[in-house]
């Protein structure tokens, strides 16, 4: 299903420091999402300033590693749900017909896979729907120890980029995919998802403590050693996996499930109709975590699929 709200739609104002981008040790570089008040919420630009970064690090001799990471209280929510693609093209080009979106975002967080050089997600907070899928496509990922890992958009739809399987195991695969219920960050570790699993208020001392460690490799052998792991999994199939994935997503946008859900956006907004879903579950908008703030923004949970 397309992001996009139509070429009649004013676009929706861009940020200059959408993304920032430091360097916290030599040969690291840092890119920090900076849409905090949206919970970092994957609008079209967004997508697109992180891809075209990881490019340019790969392009520049003086970066070992790159690191991602999201300002505010979340590594991302998702996708933007509120509006803010409206006027904003798909940052690069994926052929259209049937299933052009889940195709498009599956393509461009997998091509983090063929980029040189690592890539390290740094996830807190809330790391939901496509902020899974951006981590799920960096090479290492360290997390929060309360960190929120999950996909509640199954609740109505089918996922774009069906990893869950691949990295947790076919039985809290299953279980994900059948309630929309998240994991901690020691449970992602613990099932395989992530790598280690930090206190947040060290998560960035410890990240920046594994990307040290990987610049004292020599670069050439880090991007063989990198590719190394993706080509075993490539050949399990996991990419292949992945893109055929997306066919089910085309499908899912065809069910009564999800015209119900679009009325619900019609008749009550979308808040509303994200409240409703998630109500019965006790969690995200009618959760205790999120009750003095439920209404921060309409993107909190940012189905794939809507």
């Amino acid at each position: 299903m397309s992001y996009d709200d139509g070429p009649g739609e004013s676009p929706t104002a861009v940020p200059e420091d959408l993304i920032l981008v430091d360097e916290p040790s030599p040969g690291i570089r840092r890119i920090t999402m900076n849409r905090p008040e949206k919970r970092n919420a994957l609008f079209h630009p967004l997508r697109g300033a992180i891809l075209d970064a990881l490019v340019a690090h790969d392009r520049d001799v003086d970066v070992r590693v790159t690191i991602i990471r999201g300002a505010g209280p979340s590594f991302s929510a998702g996708y933007d749900l509120g509006g803010g693609n409206a006027g904003h093209d798909y940052p690069y080009y994926t052929p259209a017909g049937e299933g052009q979106w889940p195709r498009h975002v599956t393509e461009g967080w997998m091509s983090i896979w063929d980029l040189a050089k690592p890539v390290i997600a740094q996830v807190h907070g809330y790391c939901l729907a496509g902020g899974s899928e951006l981590a799920t496509g960096c090479d290492l990922v360290y997390v929060a120890e309360d960190a929120s890992m999950g996909y509640p958009a199954v609740r109505f739809g089918v996922p774009d980029m069906h990893f869950h399987a691949w990295f947790l195991g076919m039985r809290r695969a299953m279980q994900m995919m059948l309630t929309g219920d998240s994991i901690t960050g020691l449970e992602a570790v613990e099932l395989g998802w992530a790598n280690a699993a930090f206190p947040a208020e060290d998560l960035d001392a410890a990240v920046i403590d594994v990307a040290r460690r990987i610049c004292e490799i020599p670069a050439e052998i880090v991007q063989l050693n990198k590719r190394v792991v993706h080509r075993q999994m490539e050949h399990m199939g996991l990419r292949t996996g992945l893109r055929a994935g997306t066919e089910l997503c085309a499908l899912g946008v065809h069910t009564d499930a999800m015209a119900e859900f679009l009325s619900a956006i019609r008749s009550d907004g979308l808040t509303g109709a994200l409240q409703q879903r998630d109500e019965p579950f006790g969690d995200y908008r009618t959760g205790h975590e999120l009750s003095a703030d439920r209404d921060a923004s309409d993107d909190q949970d940012a189905p794939a699929t809507a």
